[in-house]
């Protein structure tokens, strides 16, 4: 059969000829239901088809009669404009609609097609299911009463019940973008019903098609919700989180995305606001209310089920589900921990137990780390289970044998079993006692601010000043505080640069929240943000210096989150400031000056003493001031007004403040280093100014005040610290 220029050859316009007569008349039926509603819809547009006044004949005879109008002849004009689907069975040319006589009806539209377009569906004969339009009004039906009534059950019954899986890419998307105008308990009750029907009801690739065109219609999306691009980033971070998204569904859909996008944004925004956050699962799971009910003790309580169900039952796949759903990663110790106890006090269960662990280690549901501090802790409370099982030491050090001979436990991690010990200068009961007594005086500070009232009763209760009793002060002040709002945080670190303890009571207070971040997670999300905020802020109020920071990242292998966190809050541009100010005060208690404010006070007391004032009223308005990290700018003032004016005096006042400790080497040094970087501007007014520096850094350094590695080089301007900048 040849073809010329698009025409239909001569051996197939005698099979058109004979069609009609030989075939059943009831034949063109199924050729007309086997076009897609699409191909209905241009045809009937066409100037020339069968349905357009010119395309029926005398007597309105429609397609598939034999006269003028039949859609046989008109299927020869070989130039139409209209791009439909391919030939097929061979028959047909450039422009038509495939064979005459094809009446198969089992063609449809492949929904992976680049091409594809869902109002193109077709519809097969003898099938049940509903079309498109239908599909989409049932949809939104079942949504809107899943958002009224919550139930999960019904709702995927009747999801199960409307069948069409190729279209349930319509289903995520249409959730979704019903549940952004809405409010969290909407978000999240989706959120749970998406986790609910992932596999089971929808194929993991249309969900994934499903997020792919709410990402591509955002900027469409934002007219209706103005914050599409934050709930967005939220709902794909969740997504993520659940497992029903994989993590590579950014990268790539980032690369399909105009650079202006809303989608665009709204994928990184999830990247690196979300995901990126330290504990951003937990962070993210309980962002619209889910799970705000969970506390250490439910998850305990779970935990501790689940291993009386899995040693009855020994039902290993069972477990690891019940473990997977827990969703506590940093909590996993707490498994190990109560399948060893359960192991020592039911010996019969002992080798179930082991086999789990050893298996949830393999398969990497349970991380070395994890398994290490679950017998570590168990190690530090053997005396005390020594008294209910009396030979706890012996089994647990069998335990340990036994794990570390399979593979799954680094023994040579633990400490010794045997030379695990009670502490000798403060008994545990004396230990809780103290507790209970400082959560006391905690809770009564937060409801009167009386500084000197703490100090009082802490001199009573810690007679001895035990260094450890001083740290555990220090984590029950911060732990209770980041519980309440941001008056009683305020507080907790005013009084903190308040007390009288050693900077190594302080040092070991923060290791301790460091070290229990993970477990206070479950009860403050937001543990990580916070203990990095006391901390920078102890650096602030010099509680502790900036290397004690160092001190304490190098007591955690691989660092930590939250110091990392402190030093970048402490590196950032006017951090002092708003550090100080992070919870609503401004250092004592107090509202924060504006800094503008702050300089003009300090302006004015330079002026006030220059002109008569007394060193101690003027050490004394330095401190009520309060805030110490901004000393610097006097050290910057006094240096210009000694070099303008060469006033001893203003230099007394320096060496005053700086024997009596109210100025620190640290700020006098940042002090010295601004007036170096602003001489190029003084020696236009004053031109002997660089030469009076040198001057004075020199005496500086003599008084002590400097570093004696500190040193100006003329040629640069600038004060170095041995090396070059």
């Amino acid at each position: 059969m040849e073809y010329s220029d698009g025409f239909v050859s001569k051996e197939h316009r005698e099979l058109a000829r004979s069609a009609p007569e030989s075939a059943d008349p009831l034949s063109v039926f199924p050729l007309e239901l086997s076009l897609s509603p699409k191909s209905n819809k241009r045809l009937s547009n066409s100037p020339k088809s069968p349905r357009s006044p010119d395309g029926r004949g005398k007597n309105g005879t429609s397609r598939g009669s034999p006269g003028k109008g039949s859609s046989l002849k008109q299927d020869r004009h070989p130039h139409s404009q209209i791009d439909e689907r391919p030939k097929k069975g061979g028959s047909g040319g450039k422009g038509t609609w495939g064979g005459l006589l094809d009446t198969d009806d089992s063609f449809c539209l492949d929904p992976n097609d680049p091409n594809y377009e869902s109002s193109a569906e077709c519809n097969d004969i003898g099938t049940t299911n509903v079309d498109f339009d239908d599909y989409k009004k049932k949809t939104t039906i079942i949504v809107e009463e899943y958002f009224t009534n919550d139930d999960i059950v019904s709702t995927t019954n009747e999801l199960r019940d409307l069948g069409m899986p190729v279209y349930h890419y319509y289903l995520v998307k249409k959730l979704i973008s019903m549940a952004m105008d809405r409010h969290d308990r909407e978000k999240e009750m989706t959120a749970v019903l998406l986790s609910s029907i992932y596999v089971d009801i929808i194929d993991p690739a249309q969900v994934y098609k499903g997020f792919e065109k709410l990402v591509q219609s955002a900027d469409d999306l934002i007219v209706d919700i103005p914050d599409i691009v934050d709930v967005l980033a939220l709902f794909i971070a969740r997504a993520v989180v659940d497992d029903i998204l994989p993590p590579a569904f950014l990268e790539k859909q980032k690369a399909f995305l105009a650079a202006d996008s809303k989608g665009l944004e709204a994928l990184q925004r999830s990247e690196k606001c979300y995901l990126a956050a330290p504990l951003h699962t937990e962070i993210i799971e309980r962002r619209w209310g889910g799970n705000k009910n969970r506390t250490v003790e439910d998850v305990k309580a779970k935990i501790n089920n689940l291993l009386i169900e899995y040693v009855a039952s020994g039902d290993k796949k069972e477990a690891f589900r019940c473990i997977k759903d827990l969703k506590v990663p940093f909590f996993h110790h707490e498994i190990i921990k109560r399948a060893l106890l359960m192991a020592m006090d039911r010996q019969q269960a002992e080798g179930r137990l082991l086999d789990l662990m050893k298996e949830a280690s393999e398969v990497g549901l349970i991380n070395s780390s994890q398994i290490i501090k679950g017998f570590g802790r168990m190690i530090d409370v053997i005396d005390d289970l020594s008294l209910d099982i009396p030979n706890a030491r012996w089994l647990l050090q069998c335990l340990i044998s036994k794990a570390a001979s399979e593979g799954w436990l680094s023994a040579s991690s633990l400490k010794s079993v045997s030379s695990a010990s009670r502490k000798q200068d403060i008994e545990d009961n004396d230990i809780k006692v103290f507790k209970t007594k400082a959560e006391s005086i905690i809770k009564e500070y937060f409801l009167t601010g009386d500084i000197s009232e703490v100090n009082s009763c802490l001199e009573s209760e810690n007679s001895i000043c035990s260094s450890e009793l001083n740290a555990i002060f220090v984590k029950r002040l911060i732990t209770l505080s980041m519980d309440r709002k941001n008056r009683e945080k305020e507080m907790a670190s005013v009084l903190l640069s308040s007390l009288c303890f050693a900077t190594e009571d302080f040092m070991n207070g923060f290791h301790m929240l460091i070290d229990s971040a993970e477990d206070t997670a479950l009860d403050h999300p937001i543990v990580v943000e916070d203990l990095a905020m006391f901390l920078s802020r102890a650096v602030i109020d010099e509680v502790l210096a900036p290397q004690h920071l160092q001190e304490l990242e190098n007591q955690f292998l691989g660092g930590n989150k939250v110091i990392q966190m402190a030093k970048s809050l402490l590196k950032a541009r006017l951090s002092g400031e708003r550090i100080l100010r992070c919870w609503g005060g401004g250092g004592n208690g107090k509202h924060g000056w504006a800094l503008e404010d702050v300089k003009d006070k300090i302006g004015k007391l330079l002026e006030e003493f220059e002109s008569g004032g007394d060193v101690k009223e003027a050490s004394h308005c330095i401190k009520e001031l309060g805030m110490p990290f901004f000393h610097h700018e006097i050290i910057k003032k006094v240096l210009i007004a000694v070099i303008e004016k060469k006033n001893e005096k203003l230099w007394g006042l320096l060496d005053r403040c700086f024997c009596s400790g109210l100025i620190t080497q640290y700020q006098m040094t940042k002090g010295f280093e601004r007036v170096a970087e602003s001489l190029d501007d003084l020696i236009l007014d004053v031109p002997y100014a660089e030469n009076q520096f040198v001057h004075y850094v020199e005496r500086a350094k003599l008084a002590g005040w400097l570093d004696s590695l500190f040193w100006f080089d003329k040629s640069r301007n600038s004060l170095e610290n041995g090396t070059c900048l």
